[in-house]
């Protein structure tokens, strides 16, 4: 479908907490929106693609702040574990086993599909032979900060760690300036698996070359016990001392905190992004959202990669979210509806770095999603606070990314679905063997 589109007839949510405009329209030109306004004002139907979406709810793409995204491929392998026997005995081994540039270019496009599907127009990916998964994401038509894995230890596409920075500084040579929608940038694993002698050798290059800098952050409660030469008395201070938390630093989970943490966290202009799904699963414990918010601290949502979550529905996310957040204080007010919905949309992309991204403005970038209303779990549509509590992925009809349709009517125009699941059959055909020769996960018996 051509780039140029005028949306008529539409119900609009230009952001969270917004009132509802019934009968509206967006204009949407070289990737942008144009106009908004009520169809009485609509201008003529001259434009190359003209979408009728009488019945639908437009609203902001949604934004997953962190995701492993050729993880597809691990989905369901190793469920009902913690966070270091998941990794250590079953996600590295596979990754070591399986992790090459084919696969890491067909996972994350299957990843894309998936994304694309369930109304996400943005990601935040984080992997190795990065790339080919901002080769995928390009080719899907998603916009995306993507960012190359650093670890101290032989990884997939570094089998050399001493060249682990190295090797990110030529992917970012590679796609700075290269995609209006791929963004480039540094992903330190964590403070487990990095030395501090890596973090800032991360954080340096992430600062010298304007990219991003995303970090594993106080996962869970025994991380301080793992880190490498702890330079603070958690991980928060450990980063601290190193001088890495700053407006360029984005923490991935930041579970445990205490109230200090949260003082430097704030104080040093750091973001966080919140994967509750992923928390819950591994039993990591549960985010202090709410107190994050309340010191100013941008939060985005992440649904972190398909092997821990696993999902990429962000409606399922947010829903989760604005869930738990209530059961921790026993309060009911304590994250709206609302408040989620905006750390899915302007502030998620606010903490990956892409501010102009996630409302409906004119001169906003035309990244939108539209909503069958005509549902009954979507029966009668009060507010926006139903998209965090009763909405789902499947809801979502058409998908609008940089000012291109590339889902209408819940099929794809930008990836070739067939040939996705082709490619991804052997793969997981490999994967299944090498799980069959493992040694099974322990259920305790209670």
């Amino acid at each position: 479908m051509a780039n140029d589109l005028l949306i008529t007839n539409c119900s609009l949510l230009s952001e969270p907490g917004g009132v509802i405009g019934h009968r509206s329209f967006v204009e949407i030109g070289a990737g942008r929106i144009t106009a908004i306004g009520p169809m009485s004002s609509s201008p003529e139907p001259a434009k190359d693609t003209v979408i009728d979406a009488a019945g639908k709810l437009l609203l902001p793409g949604l934004v997953n702040a962190h995701n492993h995204c050729a993880m597809t491929l691990f989905r369901g392998l190793a469920d009902d574990l913690e966070l270091a026997t998941w990794l250590k005995e079953h996600i590295f081994p596979a990754e070591a086993a399986h992790v090459n540039p084919e696969m890491v270019y067909w996972c994350t496009l299957l990843a894309a599909a998936e994304m694309i599907r369930s109304g996400t127009t943005t990601v935040a990916d984080g992997y190795f032979f990065s790339g080919q998964a901002a080769r995928a994401l390009h080719d899907a038509g998603m916009r995306a900060v993507v960012a190359h894995g650093i670890v101290d230890f032989p990884a997939p596409s570094v089998p050399d760690p001493s060249k682990n920075v190295t090797t990110v500084a030529a992917f970012l040579d590679q796609w700075l300036g290269r995609s209006p929608r791929i963004t480039p940038a540094v992903f330190a694993h964590a403070p487990y698996t990095c030395s501090p002698q890596t973090l800032r050798r991360a954080k340096e290059l992430a600062d010298q070359q304007g990219a991003r800098f995303f970090i594993h952050l106080a996962e869970t409660q025994a991380e301080q016990a793992l880190i490498i030469d702890p330079q603070g008395s958690t991980p928060v201070r450990h980063l601290a001392e190193l001088g890495i938390l700053d407006e360029n630093c984005v923490c991935v989970h930041a579970v445990w905190l205490d109230d200090y943490d949260l003082d430097l966290l704030a104080d040093s202009g750091a973001a966080v992004v919140a994967c509750p799904h992923s928390n819950l699963k591994l039993a990591a414990g549960i985010a202090r959202i709410p107190d994050l918010l309340g010191r100013g601290i941008s939060v985005g949502i992440g649904t972190d990669g398909c092997a821990s979550n696993n999902s990429l529905d962000m409606f399922r996310e947010m829903d989760l979210l604005a869930k738990i957040m209530k059961l921790r204080p026993l309060d009911a007010t304590a994250l709206p509806a609302s408040a989620v919905l905006r750390c899915g949309t302007t502030e998620g992309a606010r903490v990956i770095g892409l501010a102009e991204v996630g409302t409906v403005a004119v001169g906003a970038p035309a990244d939108l999603i539209m909503l069958d209303q005509r549902s009954p779990h979507l029966t009668p549509f009060y507010s926006g606070d139903l998209l965090v509590y009763a909405a789902a992925g499947s809801d979502v009809t058409t998908t609008i990314i940089d000012g291109t349709v590339v889902m209408h009517d819940r099929q794809i125009l930008s990836i070739d679905l067939a040939k996705v699941y082709r490619q991804v059959a052997p793969l997981s055909e490999g994967v299944r063997r090498f799980a069959a020769h493992r040694p099974k996960p322990a259920v305790p018996v209670r």
